[in-house]
């Protein structure tokens, strides 16, 4: 493992620090998983012709009917395996995380944080075009070192065994792998719980943090703006209520009672599919089913980092940890910021100027959704190498 601006004195302790990882499902998991499939008892279809009461019955049986006869795990193995893993103890925690580096040894890192039900399985599909963007029909200036952590309790990242692990922990703990992994500069970039880590960071705002970037950006309207709204900003008010009254049931049981949920999603693999395969159809840029914005194949790999490692318990908790975290938050960092327009929190830049000091890019986009990078990876990547441009030296 290369470090980036290390003396070489220094190499041989991080070394020791940072341990190539590899995944090595055991056949007879994955045996295991057909089985259960196989054997899962169903309820009767829903009473109505849409999506109102949750997954359709057809839906989530053809998924996991592909998932059980058809879905190779192996080669989603072989992708993650290729392309450079790693384990560090930070605070008592083993986090796992992707490290590519650039061909330019010059650039600077991007540290790209996930959310929930996401994964770095958000991410394969721009860790090429953000390291080599030459190869990709960009500018060899504009390439990254880029580290995709896992957050604590999800994907192969240690479970927290005690309480304490909210969004500042985590956001401390990245600025401890960054300086571990020898980066004196970097950009941070996240949505979903990603975006609140990054805010954290942006709030302690580490010397080595030249800015971030956030595609869902933790700003709210206040009283005052609601008395002369845009259109613009009325469509975001009402997404933001029908996310509150009709779409955010999940986040409230994950918040009270994580561990209750966490034994059915972890015994029943047809289960924890339909938790996440309904946010995926809420959630992205589709045209009427999850199907159209993502493959069943990426559906399913981002799926298996919950499954195998059973993590349906532990990445609820960050819920019950933190979620008041969730709120208009002030940043003076430089803040870069994308809206995709079917994320269900698109604040206007009108509501974000009283609160980020420092606006370097806002770019509102045509396509995509809350998965931004899963979704639409080429956009994703221009938007963090249009923002980023404006600090580089």
């Amino acid at each position: 493992m290369q470090q980036n601006n290390l003396p070489s004195s220094k190499r041989a302790s991080v070394s020791k620090l940072v341990a190539p990882f590899r995944i090595a499902i055991a056949e007879e998991v994955l045996v295991d998983l057909r089985s259960r499939l196989a054997r899962t008892r169903w309820p009767e279809r829903e009473t109505v012709g849409d999506w109102s009461q949750g997954v359709p019955l057809e839906r989530i049986q053809a998924l996991c009917d592909y998932w059980q006869r058809d879905y190779d795990w192996r080669r989603c193995e072989a992708r993650l395996n290729v392309l450079g893993q790693y384990q560090t103890r930070i605070d008592g925690l083993r986090i796992h995380f992707l490290h590519v580096r650039s061909p330019n040894p010059a650039a600077p890192a991007l540290l790209l944080t996930h959310g929930w039900p996401g994964s770095v399985i958000e991410f394969l599909d721009v860790i090429g075009p953000l390291t080599n963007p030459a190869a990709h029909g960009g500018d060899a200036a504009d390439a990254f070192h880029v580290v995709i952590p896992s957050l604590p309790g999800f994907g192969f990242s240690d479970k927290p065994t005690s309480t304490g692990w909210g969004v500042e922990r985590i956001a401390a703990t990245w600025i401890t792998l960054m300086q571990r992994l020898g980066y004196r500069r970097y950009f941070a970039q996240g949505g979903d719980w990603g975006a609140a880590v990054t805010t954290a960071i942006g709030m302690i705002a580490p010397p080595e943090c030249a800015g971030v970037h956030l595609n869902m950006p933790l700003i709210y309207p206040g009283r005052d703006d609601y008395a002369q709204l845009t259109p613009a900003e009325q469509d975001s008010v009402a997404s933001m209520k029908f996310y509150r009254d009709s779409d955010s049931g999940y986040a409230r049981l994950q918040q009270t009672r994580p561990q209750t949920l966490g034994y059915g999603l972890t015994d029943s693999p047809a289960a924890q599919a339909v938790w996440i395969y309904e946010k995926f159809y809420a959630w992205t840029d589709n045209s009427g089913a999850p199907e159209s914005a993502l493959s069943l194949d990426a559906m399913l790999d981002n799926i298996m980092l919950y499954w195998l490692p059973a993590t349906a318990a532990s990445s609820a908790r960050l819920y019950w940890e933190n979620l008041d975290f969730f709120k208009t938050q002030r940043l003076a960092l430089p803040v870069g910021v994308s809206i995709f327009p079917k994320e269900f929190s698109r604040p206007s830049k009108r509501w974000a100027d009283q609160h980020f000091s420092n606006i370097i890019h806002w770019n509102e986009l045509s396509q995509g959704g809350h998965f931004a990078a899963f979704e639409q990876p080429e956009l994703f990547a221009a938007e963090l190498r249009n923002c980023f441009r404006k600090l580089r030296p």
